[in-house]
């Protein structure tokens, strides 16, 4: 049993929505003239108005793209919610170029046992923009001329890597035909003698090979910057075999990594097609794990990488990884922070209502790289609609303020969901808290400075600094609706209660207009 069907049988079951589906069995009629979507309405959205405005919304923010042209790229096949903003960074570097011809390469976890290249034989690819066309003639090719590939219309047919990708080539590549194939063997001769035979057949066509393929699968984030940092700086190389060396050291000292490189031979395959083709310039675009978004678990990710491989000054160019100096990380939130964490907060709910995606935080000054405790404030119209924040802060803020905003919107328990039409009437304020401090007593709080932690009897509430101002409380006052917040009796604060005071960085929408 090889590498990638261990860790395809290895995957069953776990998130779907990271990039791993968990179907084992083949699926669908040999030979079908046109591929139905089998993911569509679980990693991208089933409609076309949806699916063009998650278009609109991810290639409208993506990177822009470089001065040479692309011959291949890295694009990772994770659910939209997580992945679709460094795809689109990584179709973007071959936005506006001519290409009639896209080469997707997937990767396979549908299939238990095929170890070979499934070229897909049908006339045609439907996503909810319509139907790519094949080049059936130069998948034809592929088969003849590569005794590794074969025509499998069962391996696509519940495969997930290929058809994610396709609707970024109808957006920004209508008239090209697609060839898609599944690369299911890790063999370096079998890889290597697809990669040549695919340069060969596309010499002299305006082609764009396309790497489907996410990063590193379940360790915690920290770990998986680091893991992620090495596969990319190594696939910017163009050698295939500085990448099965950096895969093969980090997955052997990596808690909980499952793989570096899910879609390691699809994009060994690019690279080796791309350097035949003229390739000799690797540009690491852009990266993110899942925890980067306010939807992910910081414990447990699955990394992603835009990489442009061209016929550019030769050489690696991953600059884009380099970490930021600690000490920058240590200044506070610039005013242009404070702006965009207030425009993050709004685009964040706004994406989530329209495209049931999320904007990915970045562009931020070093700073928000810190983790740091922060509170999201709705109000409608003046009222309260809903106020959720985390005091102990386990992920940076940048990404903290969108996972807020998630749940003072849709969250908060004391009222209904926030709905689309209700956006324009409602007014966004962050608080970004200092570490707590506890206090000997109550006389050491300071109403309209502090905000307070109350802890007694396992039992726990907190109010912002800015509450007692609003409401008019007395120091007492607070501390007695502190008390009755925590399902606790008035006045329960007045024996064995702890308390801790922080301070709030207030700010909000019109603060800037």
């Amino acid at each position: 049993m090889t590498k990638q069907t261990t860790l395809m049988i290895g995957l069953v079951g776990l998130a779907l929505a990271m990039g791993c589906r968990g179907d084992v069995e083949a699926a669908g009629p040999a030979g079908q003239a046109v591929r139905e979507p089998a993911v569509a309405g679980q990693f991208y959205p089933a409609d076309a108005r949806t699916l063009n405005a998650t278009l609109d919304s991810v290639l409208l923010d993506a990177m822009p793209g470089g001065r040479e042209r692309p011959v291949a790229l890295v694009a990772p096949h994770a659910g939209y919610v997580y992945s679709a903003q460094i795809a689109a960074d990584a179709w973007r570097q071959a936005s506006g170029q001519q290409y009639d011809t896209i080469v997707i390469l997937g990767t396979n976890h549908t299939t238990a046992g095929f170890e070979r290249i499934a070229v897909y034989p049908g006339s045609g690819l439907r996503t909810p923009l319509g139907v790519a066309h094949v080049d059936q003639a130069l998948s034809a090719a592929l088969i003849k001329e590569d005794p590794d590939c074969v025509a499998d219309a069962n391996v696509h047919a519940k495969e997930h890597s290929i058809e994610v990708q396709i609707p970024f080539a109808q957006r920004l590549f209508p008239n090209a035909a697609i060839v898609a194939a599944v690369v299911s063997s890790e063999d370096a001769g079998v890889v290597t003698r697809f990669g040549r035979t695919l340069a060969k057949l596309l010499a002299g066509r305006q082609a764009l090979i396309v790497a489907s393929s996410d990063l590193s699968h379940w360790p915690s984030w920290r770990d998986a910057v680091i893991a992620d940092r090495r596969t990319l700086e190594a696939i910017a190389t163009l050698d295939p075999d500085r990448v099965r060396a950096a895969v093969s050291a980090r997955e052997r000292g990596v808690p909980n990594l499952a793989t570096c490189a899910c879609g390691e031979a699809a994009v060994l395959a690019a690279m080796t097609a791309a350097r035949a083709l003229g390739a000799t310039r690797g540009r690491v675009v852009s990266y993110a794990n899942s925890g980067d978004l306010p939807v992910g678990d910081p414990d447990r990710v699955v990394g992603y990488g835009a990489v442009a491989f061209s016929a550019g000054e030769p050489g690696a160019d991953a600059t884009v990884l380099l970490p930021r100096s600690p000490a920058a990380q240590e200044l506070p939130p610039t005013a242009a922070d404070k702006k965009q964490m207030l425009s993050l907060a709004r685009e964040t709910i706004r994406r989530y209502l329209e495209t049931g995606s999320v904007p990915l935080a970045r562009g931020f000054s070093a700073g928000m790289d810190r983790p740091q405790g922060v509170f999201v404030t709705l109000r409608k119209r003046g009222a309260l609609r809903g106020c959720v924040g985390q005091m102990v802060p386990g992920r940076p803020l940048r990404v903290l303020v969108g996972s807020m905003a998630l749940a003072a919107a849709f969250e908060d328990t004391r009222f209904d969901k926030v709905r689309a039409n209700e956006l324009k009437d409602l007014e966004v304020e962050i608080s970004v808290l200092t570490p707590f401090k506890e206090v000997a007593g109550p006389n050491a709080i300071v109403v309209g400075r502090d905000g307070v932690l109350l802890q007694k009897d396992r039992r726990s509430a907190v109010f912002l600094p800015q509450v007692a101002t609003e409401e008019g409380w007395t120091r007492d006052e607070m501390l007695d609706n502190l008390c009755l917040k925590g399902g606790m009796s008035q006045g329960c604060w007045r024996s064995a209660a702890k308390l801790s005071t922080f301070q709030a960085d207030v700010f909000k929408e019109g603060d800037f207009r």
